[in-house]
């Protein structure tokens, strides 16, 4: 059904927040940059951000973020010498839409000014075919004769949240085509768009450099009911991308090539390479409409910011929606993101962990550099395009003082090595592909592994290593011991590092001598052997099957979510921290020990998971978009479907329905929320549909919702591709004729879980 495939609003004007909000909902995105979900005519005010990939600058003291690119997208239609704009008092109707199958944003506004209505439509996309470029298709159309101007081309103003990041931006036109270029503060780094416009008008033309634009205005004399199109066509270029001579000159050929090529032509590259997209990872529901539209949003949000091939790039905790959260990797990508690409599209996942690889020297200096230095690679909590953290000390606002906060974000939450190396693992484990250790993955798990032997501590009394001074997932306790979801990612990674080398030994020993004595890591792998024997993970207790978050965590007061928030003074009041409401509580900010038993699924039966849900769920205040799936999941694997699809729900309709936090503390922290799209697609697949894998196996458990007839999906494993339908009496899987085994088509009576 069609509108299962797009997005709509009639909202248009409202207060800033709910502006900001729909630009993240319809923003549009190709690995490359992303486009916020704003209209043509708005501004800086209206938060417009053309967000970069893997582009940062610092100005001054504030955070390094991501820069925003000149707008080349920037239109505003005038009436009779009257400006139209759908935050003004002339609008009559107005939609806009997102659609799902070739990630294209549309609007259309009907203004009612001096008697006469004009119909103002626009539609534009980020090229999937080529990522520098956007198109855009714009036409108006009068009801009565009257003067119509159009200027347009590209806006200089840009919304920055710690900038301006590009100071002086450089105007220029080369024949046909408008030129914008500017450099970043920090290094220095280039960035220039190029637009051509052309209308199917023979009208005038003149010139328009005000205002920080460098615009060009296109005049029409209409005519009664006559609609009066033109196209744009604009592309960015920066430092980071590899082209042969000047990147103004690759800017215009692109947008040359592209005004060639036609708009129609464009669309048509654009579409059918999302096609393509949407055969290997639709998912279908059948009998549930709304899980079925917001299941697709999610996967179409994190299909428009997977990384350019070749980039080794990776998706920042905000995706593309903008400078929030300073545009960081975080530890969300390698535990939210990453299951998607690695069973749908196994190229993407492979940019994302060539991202680790790229960035291991700037996990190195962290190791060296944080607390007592260590050895190894500790990755950044906040990576950017070096790996150096871009985390800060002082990382939340008390919105009472208005001062900084110390938090141990940076230093303290060492899980993420552990989760990194454990996503590189399960590449090759579920693909087969090697290819990746030999190109520095091995180098990054021994790293990984070398951080964590440095950072445990030996109880001599009780023979065993333990993992003190942290942050687990729940970051309302901080600086605790022995946090099990922590203790668990960190011998996990011992056992990784063990099994890469057994695997290089076998498989690659020249190249396993070699990394070896780069590393000089010879008399240290028998280390890790024994402090994967003698690492202290919390056990679930012999009576309850309950698991304590961390030591001393029981012990803390039991009070309920409600009680510790009904004590906000202010609604922006940051729960953890040093003197948060939640710290002397067992109140925690997401799911901790629930997660890991949702990342170790295999090793706990569903009982204790059962106990330790049923424990922790009502503690859990789920302060983070992470929360919610991984209550999901672990709900599916005990039985509780119904509770598993209300936080499914939740976690797809994040951004749907846009309820999530704006602020923690002073700290703005809006934006879209891709982590919480891996989460709803790994909820359907890995939750309902019960699909684990490993090296030896793929496995299909399903436990469909009451209400869903059908599930149907795509599934990649071991470099072969299987299409699943599930329905609620038979699972059927079907092996790829393109596969390189052929194998004969499964079919079995579906297996009902024991928990159901």
């Amino acid at each position: 059904m069609k509108k299962l495939w797009s997005l709509s609003t009639t909202e248009h004007g409202g207060d800033k927040e709910s502006i900001m909000r729909r630009g993240n909902v319809y923003q549009v995105a190709n690995g490359y940059m992303g486009y916020r979900g704003t209209l043509d005519e708005f501004g800086p005010d209206e938060a417009v951000g053309i967000t970069l990939a893997g582009v940062f600058d610092r100005v001054g003291d504030a955070w390094r973020e991501p820069v925003n690119a000149p707008n080349g997208g920037f239109t505003r239609v005038a009436l009779d010498g009257v400006e139209l704009s759908a935050l003004g008092d002339d609008v009559v109707r107005h939609r806009q839409t997102l659609h799902f199958a070739d990630a294209r944003f549309e609007r259309t506004t009907v203004f009612r000014r001096g008697g006469k209505t004009l119909t103002l439509t626009s539609s534009r996309f980020l090229s999937a075919v080529t990522p520098n470029l956007g198109v855009i298709a714009v036409s108006v159309t009068c009801d009565q004769p009257g003067e119509i101007a159009i200027r347009t081309g590209i806006d200089g103003n840009i919304w920055d949240l710690n900038g301006p990041h590009l100071p002086e931006l450089a105007h220029t036109r080369e024949g046909d085509v408008l030129l914008t270029a500017g450099r970043t503060h920090e290094s220095g780094k280039h960035v220039v768009v190029a637009e051509l416009s052309s209308a199917e008008w023979a009208g005038g033309q003149a010139a328009d450099s005000a205002d920080n634009r460098n615009l060009r205005v296109l005049t029409v004399r209409a005519e009664a009911g006559q609609t009066y199109r033109f196209f744009k066509y604009f592309a960015v270029f920066t430092d980071n991308d590899r082209v042969d001579g000047a990147l103004g000159e690759a800017a215009i050929s692109a947008v040359r090539t592209a005004h060639a090529l036609g708009y129609d032509e464009c669309l048509a590259q654009h579409a059918a390479e999302w096609r393509r997209k949407w055969e290997r990872c639709d998912v279908l529901i059948e009998g549930d409409d709304e899980a079925q539209h917001a299941l697709r949003y999610s996967v179409l949000q994190l299909l428009m910011v997977a990384p350019v091939a070749g980039s080794a790039n990776s998706i920042p905790a905000r995706a593309l929606s903008g400078q929030v959260y300073k545009g960081a990797i975080f530890w969300d990508t390698e535990m939210f993101m990453f299951p998607f690409f690695l069973h749908a599209y196994p190229e993407k996942a492979v940019e994302l962990l060539r991202y680790r690889i790229r960035t291991l020297d700037g996990a190195r200096r962290k190791a060296k550099t944080e607390g007592a230095g260590y050895r190894g690679a500790f990755y950044a909590w906040e990576s950017q395009d070096t790996g150096d953290d871009a985390c800060s000390y002082f990382n939340v606002g008390d919105p009472f003082t208005g001062r900084e906060l110390r938090t141990h974000f940076r230093d303290k939450q060492v899980h993420i090595s552990g989760d990194v190396a454990i996503a590189m693992w399960e590449y090759f484990k579920l693909t087969g592909d090697d290819s990746l250790l030999l190109e520095g993955g091995a180098e990054v798990i021994l790293e990984c592994a070398r951080f964590y032997h440095s950072y445990l501590y030996y109880k001599k009394d009780k023979d065993r290593y333990e993992v003190l001074d942290v942050i687990g997932p729940d970051e309302y306790h901080e600086r605790v011991n022995n946090n099990a979801f922590t203790n668990m990612v960190a011998r996990e990674t011992f056992l990784i590092a063990q099994a890469a080398v057994a695997h290089l030994r076998k498989k690659h020993p020249a190249a396993l001598s070699a990394l070896v004595k780069k590393l000089r890591l010879a008399r240290e792998l028998p280390a890790f052997a024994e402090a994967a024997r003698k690492l202290y993970v919390p056990k679930p207790a012999r009576k309850t099957g309950l698991i304590e978050q961390f030591d001393g965590y029981f012990a803390l007061k039991d009070v309920p979510v409600a009680e510790v928030k009904a004590k906000m003074v202010h609604p922006h009041e940051y729960l953890g921290a040093g003197q948060g409401l939640a710290v002397p509580t067992q109140v925690i900010k997401q799911a901790d020990v629930v997660m890991m038993l949702n990342l170790f699924k295999s090793r706990f039966s569903a009982d204790i998971k059962r106990a330790n849900w049923e424990y922790y769920e009502p503690r859990t205040e789920h302060g983070s978009s992470l929360s919610a799936c991984a209550y999901a999941l672990v709900a599916t694997e005990f039985g509780n479907l119904d509770f598993a699809y209300k936080y499914f729900l939740k976690t797809a309709k994040i951004d749907l329905e846009a309820k999530y936090k704006v602020y923690a503390g002073t700290v703005f922290m809006g934006g879209s929320h891709p982590a919480a799209n891996g989460g709803a697609w790994m909820t359907a697949i890995f939750g309902f549909a019960g699909v684990q894998a490993d090296a030896r196996r793929l496995a299909i458990n399903p436990r469909l919702y009451r209400t869903w007839r059908r599930l149907q999906f795509r599934l990649s494993y071991r470099g072969d591709w299987f299409r699943v339908e599930l329905t609620p009496d038979r699972a059927n899987v079907v092996a790829e004729k393109t596969n390189r085994r052929a194998r004969s088509p499964h079919r079995r009576p579906a297996q009902k879980s024991r928990a159901r």
